[in-house]
């Protein structure tokens, strides 16, 4: 029993180590200058709703891009939605670049932020459309290294975020969920050949998608990309990641913020992928550690086992955390077993209601047989 207990232990800080290893691995890996479709005049499609602290940057990342020919359009809620006056000045700064904003939404599904892009899909002048969201900053290669991830078989480009610049523990909590966790685990799923989507970035090909349903398709679960990863799926073609993420500048969080996103999306992955969601207790520490804990105690080692693992388990991700140049001082170190402990917690707790909470929005998910209309639970003061 005791061996057997060991064993499982073993397994599954091997299993840990080893997504660590995967991203690594891409780090050394050079990016391909060009994919498949060449480089199309394509348009990069961002939603905007309310205001945020890094704004100016991320949306005027828009404009900066090393790309031959593409279009901005960008959506807003509402005329009278906050960011809209530093859209219209931003348009104004770079008339270079050919720009739109499209205000005001069309309830097409139960999704706010697929209701806010409607016009702006609608309007698109090309046949590859990018949506980026708008907290995403976009480095200068990013709509070159999207299109250069499209291959023969290929449905979507995606790419999860990594935070950069947190302020305060909450901040760095933040990042230990988005960068150590979550694109570790989804960049370790793509190098194994089963990548999914993630909404901040999402590159189609408009044809496809519309032939799939369109944007209506995109919200028959609670979230788009888990709708975009079963279209993709069921149309018999793949998602592709990005070589590696891209940067969501974090600031200042509160405890609270971090909870409710976490909690957010955790009920998202539970409504889409309900097997994969029932294995996520085996993500994080936790099960290893008790494991290791019984382990130690038959066998009389706990001063020496328990250490050993807890330092494998978190120098392994330290040193992925400094390799791949996301934060890593002291306080986005103590925000790891902080994360960990929440993990349990995180997945319980999703089990308390199904709908979902996103900018002043609830919304439920859609019943099997229930047909696909716009059917948005409660409107708040939000936008999408």
């Amino acid at each position: 029993m005791t061996q057997a207990v060991m064993v499982l232990a073993a397994a599954l800080l091997a299993a840990h180590l080893l997504t660590i290893a995967l991203y690594i691995v891409r780090l050394r890996r050079r990016p391909p200058q060009t994919g498949t479709i060449g480089r199309p005049r394509l348009t990069l499609l961002r939603p905007v709703c309310g205001r945020e602290a890094f704004d100016h940057e991320t949306l005027e990342s828009s404009f900066t891009q090393d790309y031959p020919d593409y279009e901005v359009i960008f959506c807003a809620p509402s005329e009278a939605d906050p960011a809209v006056p530093l859209l219209r000045q931003l348009i104004a700064a770079h008339p270079e670049r050919p720009a739109r904003l499209f205000t005001g939404e069309q309830r097409i599904t139960r999704n706010p932020k697929l209701n806010n892009l409607w016009p702006g899909w609608q309007a698109a002048a090309t046949d590859w459309v990018c949506m980026a969201d708008s907290n995403l900053r976009l480095p200068a290669d990013y709509l070159a290294t999207v299109v250069a991830a499209w291959t023969d078989d290929t449905g979507l480009v995606s790419s999860p975020p990594v935070g950069e610049r947190p302020d305060g523990l909450a901040g760095s909590l933040e990042c230990a969920f988005l960068n150590s966790n979550q694109a570790r685990l989804q960049f370790a799923s793509d190098s194994l050949g089963s990548a999914y989507a993630q909404g901040k970035t999402l590159f189609w090909n408009r044809q496809m998608l519309n032939d799939a349903g369109g944007l209506e398709a995109l919200g028959r679960y609670l979230a788009e990309d888990v709708n975009a990863t079963k279209l993709v799926r069921g149309a018999g073609l793949k998602v592709r990641l990005t070589p590696l993420p891209f940067a969501q500048p974090i600031g200042r969080r509160s405890f609270a913020d971090v909870w409710k996103r976490q909690l957010r999306w955790s009920r998202v992955r539970r409504d889409g992928f309900p097997w994969l969601f029932a294995a996520e207790p085996f993500n994080g520490p936790l099960v290893p550690f008790i494991l290791a804990a019984v382990a130690a105690a038959r066998l009389d080692v706990s001063a020496i086992l328990l250490p050993a693992v807890a330092v494998l388990w978190y120098g392994a991700e330290l040193v992925l955390m400094r390799r791949a140049g996301w934060p890593s001082s002291w306080r986005d170190v103590l925000a790891l077993p902080l994360r960990d402990g929440l993990l349990p917690a995180l997945w319980l707790a999703t089990f308390l209601k199904r709908d979902i909470e996103w900018r002043g929005n609830a919304i439920a998910p859609q019943s099997a047989d229930e047909p696909m209309t716009p059917a948005l639970v409660e409107r708040g003061p939000g936008g999408a």
